[in-house]
């Protein structure tokens, strides 16, 4: 056998080696996550609901602004499975659209205040100027409780989807922030950090190679979070008449519909309701979940207890 031909044989084998690593890690990781009973619960809760949204408004048989006065306040039967509101709408029908822009609202904040607020955190623990500046205004948006803060902000913004969004990823930033910023702190100082700066690299590329990247787990668990928070916070304005607009329909605003006739149509409180139970649980178990995956030192700690 020639030298190439040993060179070749050598390469393939650590190829191959490579490949069964890889394919190994994954086996595990699979086995670790259908293990871990809170990710699989709510992840299983989280896809229903989802379902439920993408699928929900193609199956039901009535639109949510199509009124019969005549059926208002009609108790669940075999025509309007949940019953109708007070202006005779289909509450199923209004669920299931109402699915959409509640979870798609609790989506798009996660989204823009995990991405914002990665930002904000990675610039803050690596420029001291930046970091005084931006965390004492996150110290000061965080000392506002969060409902008034978003109730002020859609004061002055107006009652528009894409406001509610707005002012809940203000509200949401800070939180996101600060744990970014502390993860981006250790990191910083870790050996191999200081031999990337010792080789020239610069201070952007340090920064978007090497630490975002890192802090991703832990904003990954947070985005869980932050999306059940923002799916309370959408029904808790909407509740109060400042979050999505009527006639559209939304978790909240069918709760805040349905607060006037409570004694009189149950169905209308008790629905959206049980769904917006159902989000949010299924949201932290799957926060939760991650939680533990990620960092197996939490698993650890609570089996020693």
């Amino acid at each position: 056998m020639s030298v190439l031909e040993r060179k070749e044989l050598v390469s393939s084998t650590i190829i191959d080696t490579k490949q069964k690593l890889k394919s190994e890690q994954r086996r595990l990781l699979f086995q670790r996550i259908k293990s871990n009973k809170a990710i699989v619960t709510g992840g299983i809760i989280i896809l229903l609901l989802s379902l439920i949204a993408l699928l929900g408004p193609l199956l039901v048989p009535h639109t949510p602004y199509e009124m019969e006065v005549t059926n208002r306040l009609k108790a669940p039967s075999s025509e309007h499975l949940l019953g109708t509101d007070n202006f005779g709408r289909d509450l199923l029908s209004r669920i299931a659209y109402g699915a959409r822009i509640s979870l798609g609202v609790g989506m798009a904040v996660a989204f823009f205040a995990c991405l914002f607020g990665l930002i904000i955190g990675l610039l803050a623990s690596y420029y001291q100027l930046l970091d005084n500046i931006l965390m004492r205004i996150c110290d000061g948006l965080m000392a506002i409780p969060g409902v008034l803060l978003a109730i002020a902000l859609m004061a002055a913004l107006g009652p528009l989807q894409q406001n509610v969004i707005i002012a809940l990823t203000i509200v949401f930033i800070p939180n996101v922030a600060r744990v970014v910023r502390s993860t981006a702190l250790i990191i910083r100082e870790e050996t191999y950090i200081e031999a990337i700066k010792s080789q020239g690299a610069s201070t952007w590329r340090i920064i978007a190679l090497h630490i975002a990247p890192n802090t991703i787990s832990p904003l990954v668990v947070q985005a869980s979070f932050i999306f059940a928070d923002a799916i309370i916070t959408e029904a808790a304005l909407s509740f109060l008449g400042a979050g999505i607009p009527a006639p559209d329909p939304s978790w909240g605003n069918i709760l805040y519909d349905g607060k006037v006739v409570i004694f009189n149509a149950w169905w209308m409180t008790v629905f959206p309701g049980i769904l917006i139970v159902l989000s949010v649980l299924g949201l932290n178990l799957l926060g939760d979940g991650l939680r533990d995956l990620i960092d197996p030192h939490i698993t650890k700690g609570k089996k020693r207890k």
